[in-house]
């Protein structure tokens, strides 16, 4: 199983990207997909996660500005961001929760900076 993410870069304060993740390889029955994130020494963090049934999870931080969706069509998982704040630079890690385990995506790093 293979994560895929791409979406993040430099962006401006308040700005709002869209990280997307998409899992190739033998998949089945993929029960939860989200995101991760670690800043520059800090420990990662759970950032966002959606079940199947479509239920989701935020962290504090991000409640009200993220919004973690989901293409099952497509084994592909999404992160609106919105009005991002410099502590939210970090690398982004995607995950799934499938019948087989765990997996994860590479990274993908978010800088918000003017």
């Amino acid at each position: 199983v293979q994560l895929q993410a791409s979406g993040g870069g430099l962006v401006q304060p308040g700005g709002s990207p869209r990280l997307s993740c998409a899992a190739s390889g033998r998949i089945s029955s993929i029960n939860v997909m989200g995101w991760y994130r670690q800043a520059p020494g800090k420990q990662r963090e759970l950032v966002a996660r959606i079940f199947g049934d479509g239920s989701t999870n935020y962290a504090d931080s991000v409640m009200g500005r993220f919004t973690i969706s989901r293409d099952n069509a497509k084994n592909t998982e999404y992160l609106q961001m919105n009005s991002l704040k410099p502590e939210d630079t970090a690398v982004y890690y995607c995950y799934i929760v499938h019948r087989n385990g765990v997996s994860w995506g590479q990274g993908t790093q978010v800088t918000v900076s003017s």
